[in-house]
């Protein structure tokens, strides 16, 4: 637990988390501390994969939040922090302006708040060559204000391997910040909204839903049992739910992976596997499988199951463990020495990308680059 590593505190780690809400639900009232002591959770979910008895923390997690916060009222600049959050970063018809605002004014700020806008990123084209085989992608909501290239870089390479990579305008937020943040009926609307702009396609055939950002992955594939309780829903976000592949699971069972040119010759990077990827998905040491067999020298990270610190809306939060997280995070990933750091999910590429010392790409930006120059 990176918290508890952190801090030293039992009520900071996994077990006692799970004390303070079974006290919750035992008829203890809540108080602040029992609040913050949950709050300072990055839902990572590394005890998941630690522990033996398959314990679902997370859910518990979920659970007792959900009690504490509706007997236990929170400061109004807290509760002014997480509305704006809410209502500013799923929605990219207000946070793209936002951001192109500070990108501008980039320059102009002093240099300690420099790092914490991301440059602009030249968006290409999306590749028009079509195929038989189809499967859609996720918009997602910082993703596509932040780095839109990524979809397009993954769109490229799905070409190569005669797939036809399809975006969806009607698609946005996946809900997991909404649900992180305790507004659990807003994540079922973003939820249901993605769903009814899905349905025709599978119905019409799409292989499979492709998740580009891995937190975002983790939350669609728990689609069935967020809307279990909707009956209108519920049997079609099983399906979707089902159908949910992270865009490393694609790759590594491409049939023609193994034929495709690269040009990685050997380049040294640093992979970080975020928490969503390794513990929510269970998909670790995918994605660096698929790195190795196109020509990629892996460095070795020590700890590499730890949090960076960025876990959603937590860097802003809680912002003085975050950055803790991150400055350990990047002493690991920057002792190989590696030319690029790839992660596979935007929250911990762009937090990493405001104080790493070596660029920091999504990995599917550098296969594209690797195989897709024309």
């Amino acid at each position: 637990c990176p918290t508890y590593q952190l801090l030293g505190d039992e009520l900071d780690g996994p077990r006692g988390r799970i004390y303070l809400i079974k006290q919750v639900l035992e008829g203890h009232a809540p108080t602040a501390k029992t609040q913050l002591h949950l709050d300072r959770c990055l839902t990572c979910r590394a005890c998941e994969s630690a522990c033996p008895s398959g314990v679902r923390y997370g859910r518990l997690l979920d659970i007792g939040r959900e009690l504490v916060d509706e007997r236990v009222a929170r400061t109004l600049l807290d509760r002014v922090k997480r509305k704006l959050l809410r209502i500013i970063i799923p929605h990219p018809a207000r946070f793209t302006p936002l951001l192109r605002i500070g990108q501008a004014l980039r320059n102009f700020l002093p240099r300690r708040l420099r790092p914490s806008v991301p440059e602009a990123h030249q968006e290409g084209r999306w590749p028009q060559a079509t195929h038989a085989r189809v499967m859609l992608v996720l918009a997602g909501c910082a993703q596509s204000s932040l780095a839109p290239q990524i979809n397009i870089a993954a769109a490229r390479v799905l070409g190569k391997l005669g797939i036809n990579l399809r975006p969806l305008p009607d698609t946005g937020c996946c809900g997991a910040l909404s649900h992180h943040l305790d507004a659990h009926e807003e994540a079922r609307a973003f939820a249901r909204r993605n769903i009814d702009a899905w349905w025709p396609y599978i119905e019409a055939g799409a292989e499979a839903i492709v998740m580009t950002a891995s937190g975002c992955g983790v939350f669609v594939k728990d689609y069935g049992h967020l809307l279990r309780e909707d009956k209108n829903y519920a049997q079609k976000a099983s399906r979707v739910a089902q159908m949910t592949r992270d865009l490393g699971e694609i790759l590594l069972d491409a049939e023609n992976l193994a034929g495709m040119r690269t040009d990685a010759k050997g380049k040294k990077i640093a992979f970080h596997s975020p928490c969503t990827l390794q513990h929510g998905q269970r998909l670790n040491g995918v994605v660096e499988t698929v790195l190795t067999r196109m020509g990629f020298q892996l460095t070795l990270v020590s700890d590499a199951h730890l949090c960076c610190g960025s876990a959603g809306t937590y860097s802003l939060l809680q912002r003085d463990l975050s950055q803790r997280l991150l400055e350990n995070k990047l002493e690991a990933l920057q002792s190989g020495l590696p030319e690029v750091i790839l992660t596979a999910n935007i929250g911990c590429l762009t937090y990493m990308q405001s104080k790493a010392s070596v660029p920091v790409r999504h990995w599917i930006e550098e296969v594209a680059e690797a195989c897709c120059r024309n």
